[in-house]
């Protein structure tokens, strides 16, 4: 095992096992080097990694501390792996989204307050009558977004908010040239707010999936017609 990967495993073991929690800080350099049994530098290299990934958090002039290692905190990585897709993966981001949408709206419809489905409702409401596509797509992330927080599962939230990027591109595709799509989406969305106030969880789901679904299928003509390549924006 290289001498950095051994250093985060030590590193690793200290906070799965509790003996560094999180908000703590690290000891010494020196110390913990000595103390791990590896050269300063190895330690060095280890704690620069784990600060990209938020575990560690490195504070000028202060020492280094264990993160708070909340999910949402742990998975902002995702958003920046999935940065590096391809096209011919964003098929596969769509399905993903499928399994994991209807899920969190799922829940959702149990656990919103009503001051949360307020704000759903609100965030519908800023769409005038005539909306551009950029405008829709903004508007459904931020549509999605807020139902994923209010499933009360910051996993789950982090998770379709990691994933959204690869797929926005797609969305502007879908409404600029699928007859109705910008029509759909309103309607689909306030299907879905409507489920969700009305506490019925499995409508909400059947409606995020027909949603989702929508755009996957639409994608798949699309780039069987194109040649598996989507149109660059």
């Amino acid at each position: 095992m290289p001498v950095t990967d051994e250093a985060i495993e030590k590193i690793k073991a200290m906070i799965v096992q509790g003996e560094l929690a999180p908000g703590s800080r690290l000891p010494r350099e020196a110390d913990l080097a000595e103390r791990l049994g590896l050269s300063r530098n190895s330690l060095r290299e280890a704690v620069k990694a784990l600060s990209l990934i938020r575990v560690l958090d490195v504070r000028q002039g202060d020492g280094t501390y264990v993160t708070s290692l909340e999910p949402d905190l742990l998975l902002d990585a995702i958003g920046f792996v999935v940065d590096f897709h391809q096209d011919d993966t964003v098929l596969q981001f769509l399905e993903v989204r499928r399994v994991l949408e209807p899920a969190a709206t799922e829940l959702a419809a149990t656990r919103m307050t009503d001051e949360e489905i307020a704000g759903l409702r609100a965030i519908l409401a800023e769409l005038g009558d005539s909306p551009s596509v950029e405008a829709l797509v903004a508007n459904d992330l931020r549509f999605h977004n807020h139902i994923a927080a209010g499933s009360g599962n910051k996993v789950l939230c982090s998770l379709i908010d990691g994933l959204s990027g690869p797929t926005t591109r797609a969305r502007v595709w879908r409404g600029l040239t699928q007859e109705g799509a910008v029509r759909r989406t309103r309607e689909q969305h306030e299907a879905i707010c409507e489920a969700i106030e009305a506490r019925q969880p499995g409508v909400a789901r059947a409606w995020a999936t027909v949603h989702i679904a929508g755009v996957e299928q639409w994608l798949r003509n699309a780039l069987g017609e194109a040649g598996s390549e989507l149109p660059s924006a």
